[in-house]
């Protein structure tokens, strides 16, 4: 992208549980889960440790996984030239929609005072974009953004 940027906005998602909340959880889940075994075993059922591991591992790859989609991020960025939207993470980044800003148009989709959806659209194509923002934010994104492009297309002129 050339020129001057009239947004580069970098939109990641939220994450409810801090490294340390983490950690607390997963310990109370293992310490809970062992305190659980021991008593089983202790009437005669040894299998139920197993599973019980099982338990603490799948709690262990669900939230690897969350960890693990809460760094991707999208980018908006607009310039004179175009509009650009890229999802990104640490080792890839993938391009979602690139398109002339001149002919870019921004819809809102709104549900009484909530903003629920926020699309690009250009010639039948178009791509949702700040899915992972709370109606409020989207609504204050959206005005950002037709602002950016509006400003980028008066550069034009």
């Amino acid at each position: 992208m050339s020129g001057q940027t009239y947004m580069d906005a970098v939109i990641t998602p939220h994450r409810s549980l801090s490294e340390r909340g983490f950690i607390v959880l997963i310990s109370v889940v293992t310490v809970s889960n062992c305190i659980s075994s021991a008593v089983f075993v202790h009437f005669g059922a040894t299998l139920v440790p197993i599973f019980m591991a099982l338990d603490v591992l799948a709690v262990l790859v669900a939230f690897t996984v969350s960890f693990a989609s809460a760094r991707r991020v999208e980018r908006v960025q607009v310039t004179a030239r175009e509009v650009l939207v890229t999802h990104e993470a640490p080792n890839w980044r993938r391009v979602v929609w690139e398109s002339p800003t001149a002919f870019t148009r921004v819809a809102v989709e709104r549900e009484e005072d909530r903003t629920v959806g926020l699309r690009l659209a250009l010639s039948g194509r178009d791509v949702a974009v700040a899915q992972s923002l709370s109606p409020r934010e989207r609504g204050e994104f959206a005005k950002a953004l037709e602002r950016a492009i509006w400003e980028a297309r008066r550069e034009r002129s």
